[in-house]
């Protein structure tokens, strides 16, 4: 039996997408709760595994060579897992292009736009709030509306047959639509993908996994 990969995550989009992967890959983990609000992620013993003092983390005691490893990001984590599993990561060249440019869309975009709307929709004051939420607001719709083209006539964002872990990224962060002000109504093509993977049994329990 694989010794478990030590997962340091909460109950965020970034964290949901590496337990929606693992579950996906079938490796064993063991989740270790690391709780933001109280700033746990400061914590020495955390930096030295995550020196960004953000969430999600991992240590793989079997990495390569069979020595542990720690990886920070949730990007690099899900490229780590698949290319150490060899699933929803292709090989070819061609066929991994498109998953590294959706995985690295949401990064760099779907991802940090619905942060920021999650942001100022608690801010209190109404004239701070007005010209921040406006603004993300309308860059988060503008995203999901690239998907929503991108997923025309396509089951899966960037492979064929199957899901990638560009899926995995993208879903942490659409499965927050509620919280971003977002019908999924208006966004067709992602309504139905999001149904899809929703009712992969190995995705419902990387949603379901407590992580807080």
């Amino acid at each position: 039996m694989p010794a478990p990969i030590e997962f340091y995550t909460w109950n965020t989009p970034n964290g949901r997408k590496i337990s929606v992967a693992l579950e996906e890959m079938g490796l064993p983990y063991r989740v270790r709760p690391v709780n933001i609000g109280k700033g746990e992620q400061f914590a020495p013993e955390f930096l030295a595994i995550s020196p960004n003092n953000k969430i999600p983390a991992i240590v793989d005691p079997e990495g390569p060579d069979g020595k542990p490893i720690s990886v920070f990001e949730s990007g690099a984590i899900l490229l780590y897992l698949g290319e150490k599993t060899g699933r929803f990561l292709p090989r070819p060249l061609r066929e991994r292009v498109p998953v590294l440019e959706w995985l690295m869309w949401q990064m760099g975009g779907f991802g940090p736009m619905p942060g920021q709307v999650h942001h100022f929709l608690e801010v209190k004051d109404e004239n701070d709030r007005r010209y921040g939420l406006a603004r993300y607001d309308k860059e988060t719709r503008r995203l999901y509306g690239v998907l929503d083209r991108r997923l025309a006539g396509r089951e899966f964002v960037a492979t064929e047959g199957e899901p990638s872990v560009a899926d995995f990224a993208i879903l942490g962060w659409a499965w927050r639509h509620p919280r971003h002000k977002v019908d999924l109504a208006q966004y067709p093509n992602v309504k139905a993908w999001y149904e899809r993977m929703m009712a992969r049994p190995a995705t419902a329990r990387g949603f379901e996994v407590a992580l807080s």
